[in-house]
C-alpha cells in the first residue's frame, strides 16, 4: 500500500519521518521523564531501529507514526499515528493510536490535536472501523488525551502487558476504544 505521507491541522504536520529527525526523537526517547510509562529509555541505536520499524510499517500497511512538526516553528516535537497492534491481546486484532512528544511541547494540546487528525485519517481515509488506544494504569496524562479525543475506557479491557514479566509494576494496562459512528457523532457536537 502506498504510504500517506503527509496529515495536517491547525497547528502541526504529521509526516514521513526523515533521517535528520534520528538526534531530536533520541534525545527525546533517552528522557526519563519522557518514558516514565515505559520499561527504560531508549538508546540512540534502540531509537534508530524503532524509526526503522515504523518506516516498514508506513510501507506494509500505509499508515504508522508520523513524525510530528510545529507549522510556526518547524520544530520536531515527537511522533503521533496508528499501528497495529503486534502482540496477543484479547481485543486483537486491532489498529491503536499512540503519541510520544518532547517535554517541552506537552501542555499545549499537541497530543490531542496530532491524535484527532490520525482518528480523522482512520475512519475517513482508512474506513477503519474501531481504533483503540491502551496504556499503563498510572499514565493519567495519556488517558486524558484519549478522554479528550472522544475515547471511551472499557473497564472489561484492562489487561496484562503479555511484553512485560509478571509482577513489573507497568505490566496492568487500561484500554480505550472509539469507532466510526461514535467519532461521527462528536464531529456534529
Amino acid at each position: 500500500m502506498t504510504p500517506i505521507p503527509v496529515l495536517e491541522s491547525a497547528r502541526l504536520v504529521l509526516r514521513q519521518w526523515h533521517d535528520d529527525d534520528l538526534t531530536e526523537f533520541a534525545a527525546l526517547c533517552a528522557d526519563p521523564q519522557v518514558m516514565r510509562y515505559f520499561p527504560a529509555p531508549m538508546t540512540r541505536l534502540e531509537t534508530a531501529a524503532l524509526i526503522g520499524r515504523i518506516r516498514g510499517h508506513f510501507n506494509e500497511f500505509g499508515y504508522g507514526l508520523w513524525a510530528l512538526e510545529r507549522k510556526d516553528t518547524g520544530a520536531f516535537i515527537g511522533m503521533t499515528g496508528l499501528l497495529n497492534v503486534d502482540f496477543d491481546a484479547p481485543f486483537g486484532p486491532a489498529v491503536e493510536i499512540g503519541w510520544r512528544l518532547a517535554r517541552r511541547h506537552w501542555g499545549l494540546g499537541f497530543a490531542s490535536e496530532a491524535a484527532w487528525t490520525c482518528l480523522r485519517c482512520a475512519f475517513a481515509q482508512l474506513q477503519l472501523e474501531e481504533v483503540v488506544s491502551f496504556t499503563t494504569e498510572g499514565n493519567l496524562p495519556s488517558q486524558k488525551v484519549m478522554q479528550a479525543i472522544g475515547m471511551q475506557q472499557d473497564v472489561e479491557g484492562s489487561f496484562e502487558h503479555p511484553r512485560l514479566p509478571a509482577g513489573h509494576p507497568l505490566r496492568p494496562h487500561v484500554l480505550y476504544r472509539i469507532d466510526r459512528s461514535h467519532w461521527q457523532q462528536t464531529l456534529r457536537a
